[in-house]
């Protein structure tokens, strides 16, 4: 992802506000523009989950997003599969791919370092039980994976704004499992899109193979190799 991209999702972090929701981080000052820069790059791994699920319809007829883990990128599409936006993340402290067993009845306090991970795979998003007053955008309700802003009350040490601002994705990975993005795309794009019906996300592996995670990219993949 570019450097130009994590600059343009900062308009939508930079600005304070009087008062927000305990759960909300600080709206900004103008809403950015959320097209898709032309010549925006995707890792290789996105655009084959972006191309497998528009080709054959795997989203079925819901809007859907792509975590690309590694990169710390999110992907945003609608339903027809046209890409909305790429926003800089925030994801899991420790890599992995599997969501330990029980973590989602734990309290914070007692998810150690391991725990924090944001697990890959494909998943039905829809918002749910209200955390703190506000209805949240559930990923895994499970293991309670979701889809939020920066919380209000992280840690400042946590640095979290300046490092969805960073220009490289290696200091993204600082939240207990959870996926956060900028306030303003979340509210402008990706709440719009899943409020009715939800929508699929799809968390791309840190280690697995991606055929793994996702079985059906491959039948597709064959599928197309033989009509070819």
């Amino acid at each position: 992802m570019t450097f130009f991209l994590r600059v343009l999702a900062g308009i939508a972090l930079a600005a304070p506000a009087a008062a927000v929701a305990q759960s909300q981080e600080a709206p900004a000052l103008e809403a950015p523009s959320f097209e898709p820069e032309a010549g925006t790059v995707r890792s290789a791994d996105a655009s084959r989950v972006a191309d497998w699920v528009t080709a054959s319809g795997d989203n079925h007829g819901l809007p859907f997003a792509i975590i690309d883990k590694p990169n710390a990128t999110m992907l945003l599409f609608d339903a027809k599969g046209e890409q909305l936006a790429q926003e800089p993340v925030l994801i899991g402290i420790a890599l992995g791919d599997d969501a330990t067993a029980g973590v989602g009845s734990k309290k914070l306090a007692e998810i150690g370092p391991a725990e924090k991970t944001t697990p890959a795979g494909r998943f039905l998003a829809k918002f749910g039980i209200p955390f703190r007053k506000e209805r949240i955008l559930w990923v895994d309700y499970a293991t309670s994976v979701a889809i939020h802003t920066i919380p209000a009350d992280a840690a400042k040490k946590e640095r979290r704004r300046e490092r969805m601002l960073s220009p490289t994705a290696e200091d993204n990975r600082v939240t207990f499992g959870c996926i956060n993005v900028p306030r303003a795309f979340y509210g402008k794009l990706l709440r719009p899109q899943f409020a009715k019906k939800g929508g699929y996300v799809y968390v791309l592996p840190d280690s697995k193979p991606l055929e793994e995670v996702f079985p059906r990219l491959r039948v597709h993949e064959l599928r197309t190799a033989a009509v070819r």
